[in-house]
């Protein structure tokens, strides 16, 4: 890996090529039943590892990359923007998220160990099933509850790691001379310069910007950079707990097929970041800064009549189950029930997005 330097531009990770992605605090869904896509509370806040580099734990300057705060038994899920083609690899304490496999250099196919941008919008959790996904929730390592120690029987990583990989130099030039030759055909139309002509579609359609909506319940803006690195300074290092992710209820969505053949892509990757879950109180001691409030409860959200959402792209297809994350067991098996309260949202709330299934039309006499 060379060149482009992974960015923090506010709380989005900018991977090399422009894939940026986003971490979403969300509603942690009941572990039984399947559910449609929970609404956005609003971003994670998220540092630089380097820039508390005195009261962070040495083993995560040495890890380098960012951190973010979450609750336990909190959920989240990530939200992607690319503006050329790519292949993100996700992992959970370098577990695959999509294909449960151990965290690789390189991509696979059989099965496919990475998602397909801007085809994907966002993951909200493992795949785990057909049409549907675990969600990421946060626990302490050292109980065995996350997906890295049910699928390892270890737990040495916790957090999260992104790693992308461009087309290769052929595909990527051709795929930018299609889309030159698109913005063209758009002019002359636009001009009066030429018939209306049909346009190509680039591979993958670009995702609803952000997902759905992240505006409710988002944290304060944070300080300064001046400001945080001061209280790095006077923040003694100690041990901080470390989190990764376990698995809650289950929900409704796609991690689509790529494609592409394997060939297409570089065989080196683009960038790499490694991103450390920290616990609120830890958040406050290292940057100085408050975590988020507590999430808003289930209940309280879905009888103030806020949304939820259905995704569905009828031109993609869906990965199957991966073997190894099929039997990752929810953090409730391990913590016990969390005794809130689940009022289901009415149909009123669910909110379509993507491709509209349609409505019949009927015919009549001619």
């Amino acid at each position: 890996m060379g060149g482009e330097a992974v960015r923090l531009d506010g709380n989005t990770v900018v991977l090399p090529g422009g894939v940026g992605v986003r971490f979403i605090r969300t509603l942690r869904l009941p572990e039984q039943g399947t559910h449609p896509l929970p609404p956005g509370l609003g971003e994670f806040p998220v540092r630089r590892v380097a820039d508390y580099a005195d009261s962070v734990p040495a083993e995560w300057s040495r890890r380098g990359g960012v951190m973010l705060p979450m609750y336990l038994r909190e959920a989240m899920w990530l939200s992607f923007s690319a503006k050329e083609p790519a292949a993100l690899q996700i992992g959970v304490g370098k577990v695959c998220a999509v294909s449960g496999k151990p965290w690789s250099e390189r991509l696979a196919r059989d099965p496919q160990n990475y998602v397909v941008l801007p085809k994907q919008p966002w993951l909200d959790g493992i795949n785990s099933g057909t049409g549907t996904i675990r969600q990421f929730v946060a626990v302490p390592l050292g109980l065995g509850a996350t997906v890295e120690g049910q699928v390892t029987g270890e737990e040495t990583h916790g957090g999260i790691q992104l790693q992308n990989f461009a087309l290769n130099e052929v595909e990527l030039a051709r795929w930018r001379k299609t889309m030159e030759a698109d913005r063209e055909r758009v002019r002359a139309i636009s001009y009066g310069d030429g018939p209306p002509l049909p346009l190509s579609m680039p591979s993958g359609m670009p995702a609803p910007a952000g997902g759905p909506p992240p505006g409710f319940g988002a944290p304060p803006p944070a300080p300064g950079s001046g400001e945080r690195r001061l209280f790095a300074r006077a923040a003694p290092r100690r041990q901080a707990t470390a989190l990764g992710l376990g698995v809650g209820g289950t929900m409704r969505q796609e991690i689509y097929k790529d494609e592409r053949a394997l060939t297409d892509w570089a065989t080196d990757p683009s960038g790499r970041i490694f991103v450390h879950l920290v616990t609120p109180p830890d958040w406050q001691r290292i940057t100085g800064e408050a975590a988020p409030p507590s999430p808003v409860d289930r209940r309280a959200y879905t009888a103030a009549g806020l949304p939820w959402f259905h995704y569905f792209d009828s031109d993609a297809t869906d990965l199957a189950p991966a073997d190894p994350l099929s039997t990752v067991a929810p953090v409730g098996d391990w913590l016990g029930d969390d005794h809130e309260q689940w009022q289901p949202p009415a149909p009123g709330q669910i909110h379509q997005l993507g491709d509209q299934k349609g409505s019949p039309v009927e015919d009549g006499d001619w």
